[in-house]
């Protein structure tokens, strides 16, 4: 069992930036492929970014390619979603999950995920 634990939400104007964090323990953190994930109201969870256990294999969804760092401290048993140039579309509840394989990029894919944190775009 992996257990993770997402902060760093709130709200923020539009161009800012917020780093969000995910903690996890129970196991090898740095056995697992990381991912960051995103649900909006009203709409299906998407992906966003996920990195691969050594860091060494990133990926983004183009809505945040650019924009968007995903980085990871094995020693920390923390991963990380630097978020820059925040958009109002960007609001969302973000979670992380982790698997035991590949990095991937689709939800299905993940055994483990956090609870949650929202963050919130203002216009």
């Amino acid at each position: 069992q992996v257990q993770l634990v997402e902060s760093g939400g709130g709200l923020v104007q539009a161009g800012g930036s917020l780093r969000l964090s995910c903690a996890a323990s129970g196991r090898t953190f740095s056995n697992y492929a990381m991912g960051w994930f995103r649900q909006a109201p009203g709409k299906e969870r998407e992906f966003v970014a996920a990195i691969s256990w050594s860091g060494g294999r990133i990926d983004y969804s183009d809505s945040v390619k650019g924009r968007f760092t995903i980085s990871r401290d094995n020693a920390k048993n923390t991963v990380y979603l630097q978020m820059n140039s925040l958009k109002p579309e960007d609001t969302a509840v973000y979670y992380c999950a982790a698997r035991t394989k590949a990095i991937a990029t689709k939800e299905y894919e993940y055994d483990y995920w956090g609870q949650g944190t929202q963050v919130t775009v203002s216009s």
